[in-house]
């Protein structure tokens, strides 16, 4: 009877939305992840005196924008960030009381525009804070989270899988467009049932009012799945360039071998020996070993 046995031995280096960064002397400091961070450890890092995860540089620079260009020492950058997002946000309320003051398209227009623009400076200086973080290691998987979560496809590109970016792209599309069509069915289908069960509605159709909350249903129902199909596909490239940015600092020596040597391997458990009469009296079996080592 042969039974195989088979012994793994690795080591592996992992990495996360964690890591250490570098001094401007080239130091490399003590990864801030090796304990508990606390908020006095983040302003602490703020000043120069500690170190500062990726994860805890993006988190910082979501809740106040610029404070990830202080931690990198780009103090120029703030005047910037804070002229762009203040003045963008003013102009898109002056339209905005322009627009309720006259209704004018052209006002709607400018207002989305200012308030697009202060939403692009303030996801820039997010982009901008992960790109220039600094760190001992050369690929940080934290930096390939943060692409991925701040544009989509970002964090392949990073990883340099371009063949990716087809497969996740499509189906962004392919869902958004679900979600798009569904939602346009669903409103469209709403209306006519409220229209149509609405005394004195002015509902000229010919669908019944039973088929008109049927097509209602179904396709809310149907742009609720996009939704959540659209969902799960950018989590989905998210989770992917993490792990694979991780798998990427694996450090698997050059010293890969496999063993294969006749052994004799006594069963665990005789109720679980599918031939017990073959290990008895001895309790033993004949097997393969086979050790991998890498």
């Amino acid at each position: 009877m042969l039974l195989p046995s088979v012994h793994l031995s690795a080591q592996f280096a992992t990495g996360g939305m964690g890591g250490s960064s570098t001094s401007s002397s080239g130091n490399t400091q003590t990864d801030s992840t090796a304990q508990s961070y606390t908020l006095k450890r983040y302003f602490k890092s703020l000043s120069q005196k500690d170190s500062m995860a990726i994860g805890w540089s993006f988190g910082g620079s979501v809740i106040l924008p610029g404070t990830a260009q202080i931690y990198n020492r780009q103090y120029w950058k703030l005047p910037i960030i804070y002229a762009g997002i203040g003045g963008m946000i003013g102009g898109g309320i002056y339209f905005n009381s322009q627009f309720k003051k006259t209704g004018s398209e052209s006002d709607k227009l400018a207002r989305n525009l200012f308030f697009i623009g202060a939403a692009a400076f303030y996801w820039g200086q997010m982009l901008d804070g992960a790109a220039c973080y600094k760190s001992y290691r050369d690929h940080l998987p934290g930096r390939a989270t943060i692409y991925s979560i701040l544009l989509p496809g970002l964090g392949q590109i990073y990883n340099r899988e371009y063949w990716k970016l087809p497969i996740y792209y499509g189906g962004l599309a392919v869902s958004g467009y679900f979600w798009y069509y569904n939602d346009l069915q669903y409103k469209r289908f709403r209306d006519d049932y409220n229209a149509a069960t609405t005394p004195g509605g002015n509902y000229e159709g010919s669908i019944s009012t039973e088929n008109l909350k049927y097509y209602r249903d179904y396709y809310r129902r149907f742009r609720d799945y996009s939704i959540v199909a659209t969902v799960l596909v950018y989590l989905l490239q998210v989770i992917d360039a993490d792990v694979f940015a991780t798998m990427s600092s694996f450090d698997v020596n050059q010293s890969l071998s496999m063993d294969v040597q006749p052994a004799i391997i006594q069963p665990l458990n005789y109720e679980f020996t599918t031939n017990y009469t073959s290990v008895m009296p001895t309790g033993n079996a004949v097997g393969v070993r086979m050790n991998f080592t890498f």
